[in-house]
């Protein structure tokens, strides 16, 4: 049975798609063990709370730069006994060290298609309001593994959401959740639990 660790910085909806797929039987090599916040008061360690789930906060604002953030992260995902680390809705970019540590071991859910819309600075309502200035008529969700670069990591799984006419940012953001990235995280870190993604370079194979 892996320790899944969760880190996040806000309400937790793809945290609380975790927790329901875990509740389903859905993921059954692993447990959510602990979930950390970068910030105090996020609703998603009131989910954990709710469910029974370890949940600890370590400010990003309490540290002076990355780096020294980081490496305190690093050690509490030691001394908590990290198998897997998923970032849901975590909004800190990990210094390189962090990443070592745990290779192929890191995944995250991007809301868009990679490598379209993504890198720095695409996260949140961002993404959804380039993808309708731009037109597109298909985005969606893509998990993939964490590097230390940013949204460049393997690609795990990805799916597909029409956009509409009419679609709002918000409106086309709570489709492409609800579509895709509460499917897409879940299944993603049950196939990483029973170790069945292969990586050769830059692609993955699910074995």
């Amino acid at each position: 049975m892996k320790n899944i660790i969760v880190l996040v910085s806000g309400g937790g909806t793809n945290l609380q798609a975790l927790i329901d797929a875990q509740e389903r039987g859905d993921i059954p090599n692993g447990r959510i063990s602990c979930v950390i916040s970068s910030k105090e008061g996020a609703y998603a360690l009131e989910r954990a709370s709710q469910h029974g789930i370890k949940g600890l906060v370590l400010p990003r604002k309490d540290y002076p730069d990355n780096k020294a953030y980081s490496e305190a992260l690093l050690g509490i995902l030691k001394e908590e006994k990290a198998d897997i680390i998923v970032y849901a809705g975590f909004m800190t970019i990990l210094d390189k060290c962090v990443c070592d540590a745990y290779p192929y071991r890191m995944v995250n859910v991007h809301p868009a298609l990679i490598p379209s819309f993504c890198g720095k600075g695409y996260y949140g309502l961002r993404v959804h309001q380039e993808v309708l200035a731009r037109g597109v008529k298909v985005t969606g969700a893509t998990v993939h593994f964490v590097t230390d670069v940013c949204d460049g990591g393997p690609i795990i799984l990805q799916r597909a959401v029409y956009v509409e006419e009419g679609d709002t940012p918000e409106v086309l953001q709570r489709r492409v959740m609800e579509q895709a990235e509460w499917k897409i995280l879940p299944e993603a870190v049950s196939l990483l639990c029973d170790d069945r993604i292969k990586v050769e370079g830059d692609v993955t194979h699910i074995v």
